[in-house]
């Protein structure tokens, strides 16, 4: 991989290049150390409770879950923590990561009356990784610590498939087992994920299942439940904590799973500056937040620290109309999981219970935000906005045909994010977003879309007030909104 820039040379009549503009990195210029956000927060993070006590947790009541690297990296205070030489070496195999100046998209968007002339686009593309999304970036290293402690086997859960898959490509490199439990809507839309991961050698069920306590109690209730995020984290907690040999890995959410993916955005910084730019906006879809801090995190960083060159830049988190954790959750203690397994952590919630419905097309069907991005929205450094799917996958699809990416239904809301952003910026500002995946597994959300049978739903007040009627009583008076 070269260094500069590259682009194509055909231009069109008024002068601006037709395709994209390509920056790239050396390959050496991978980062050395991930960029820990803790170090830098104006104001420290609230604690991760005890579900009994509701006291701060220590080391030793993460244990049972995880390995003594990660949950020491979890608390750390440290702005940068070294990445091991083994797992920049897997890294080698797709990073540094493009980052493009979308041209062509910028002119569609003209054209549409979607933007003014002379609005920048550039976005950092992670479908290039192995699994086609951002998640190996915090996968490789979880594999990687978890065997050098002696972890025979990864219990984790997945929901569109690309956490699963980029786990079972991870513990492949580490030669480590993998057990995956898939939300089942997921696990019935999206085979092909599946069998990636089967391919590489990781074990998938459906979740909720008959393979755990947890998983058993939920469908002996509602024997057609289609799953949820909340309840496949149940039964990966409880395979993990019940057997010694295993440890439980979480795609998102976790500080320390945050912290793997700045990569993304310690790679951008230097790419914008080959480019000889500096965002106004920075864009990122929101699940669960991993992507979106991967690419935010570094640059607020620089603006705590006062680095940055752009102080005034906006953030902003895009998350789907129908699982609208920052925009209609109440910042407060809640359970990370439905059978109430996991610690307290404070952070914008739609209540443990939450039930997403089958009919979104995205990953992004978490009940919580990152505690991470919470406080930060709390401290008001980024504001988040919740979009339809069906806007989502129109912008998808004119980014597709410009682009020549088809993105991923979680990365088609970015893209859709950027757009309400390019409608009122001004010509000569700078909008980055993060395009985390392609769409290549995600052809029946596609498919559906292109047959007019995606169902926009916007999640009734009622049904969060309802979820959050659940969340734990926390004496100290923590749960009180804000």
């Amino acid at each position: 991989m070269g260094s500069g820039l590259s682009s194509c040379t055909e231009r069109s009549q008024d002068g601006v290049p037709a395709g994209s503009k390509k920056i790239l990195l050396p390959e050496d210029k991978i980062p050395e150390s991930w960029y820990n956000i803790q170090a830098d927060l104006p104001v420290p993070m609230p604690p991760v409770l005890h579900p009994g006590t509701k006291q701060p947790v220590g080391p030793p009541d993460l244990d049972p879950l995880f390995p003594m690297a990660l949950i020491m990296q979890e608390v750390s205070q440290e702005r940068y923590i070294p990445i091991p030489d083994a797992v920049r070496e897997v890294y080698k195999i797709w990073r540094p990561s493009p980052l493009f100046r979308a041209f062509a998209f910028e002119r569609a968007l003209v054209k549409e009356g979607l933007c003014k002339p002379g609005v920048k686009i550039f976005y950092k593309y992670e479908g290039v990784s192995p699994a086609g999304s951002h998640k190996p970036n915090t996968a490789v290293p979880q594999a990687y610590y978890n065997k050098q402690e002696g972890v025979k086997k990864l219990v984790t859960e997945t929901g569109a498939g690309q956490w699963g898959c980029s786990l079972a490509f991870a513990g492949k490199q580490f030669d480590i087992d993998v057990e995956v439990y898939q939300v089942k809507v997921s696990y019935d839309q999206k085979p092909y994920r599946r069998a990636f991961m089967e391919t590489f050698g990781a074990q998938c069920y459906p979740s909720p299942s008959q393979r755990t306590e947890c998983g058993k109690k939920i469908l002996e209730r509602d024997p057609q439940c289609m799953g949820s995020l909340g309840i496949a984290i149940s039964e990966a907690v409880e395979c993990a904590a019940t057997v010694q040999e295993n440890k439980y890995c979480l795609g998102s959410v976790l500080n320390h799973v945050l912290m793997h993916q700045t990569v993304t955005g310690l790679e951008a910084i230097e790419q914008m500056a080959l480019a000889g730019e500096y965002p106004d906006v920075l864009i990122g879809c929101t699940g669960g937040g991993s992507n979106f801090a991967g690419l935010c995190f570094p640059f607020l960083g620089q603006k705590f620290r006062k680095e940055a060159r752009k102080p005034n830049f906006r953030v902003l988190a895009v998350e789907p109309a129908s699982c609208p954790s920052l925009t209609k959750g109440k910042y407060a203690y809640d359970f990370g999981d439905t059978a109430q397994m996991t610690p307290l952590i404070k952070s914008h919630t739609l209540g443990h219970t939450f039930m997403p419905p089958s009919a979104h097309a995205g990953g992004l069907r978490y009940h919580a935000m990152a505690p991470l991005i919470s406080h930060l929205k709390e401290l008001g450094y980024l504001t988040a906005e919740a979009i339809p799917q069906s806007e989502c996958f129109e912008m998808g699809a004119l980014f597709a045909k410009t682009e020549g990416i088809l993105p991923a239904p979680e990365a088609n809301h970015a893209i859709a994010g950027c757009v309400r952003e390019a409608k009122k910026a001004k010509p000569g500002e700078v909008l980055l977003f993060n395009l985390c995946g392609h769409g290549h597994f995600d052809m029946t959300a596609w498919t559906a879309y292109n047959e007019g049978k995606l169902v926009d739903y916007e999640y009734p007040e009622g049904e969060v007030a309802m979820a959050l009627a659940g969340i734990p009583v926390v004496p100290d008076a923590s749960n009180d909104s804000k």
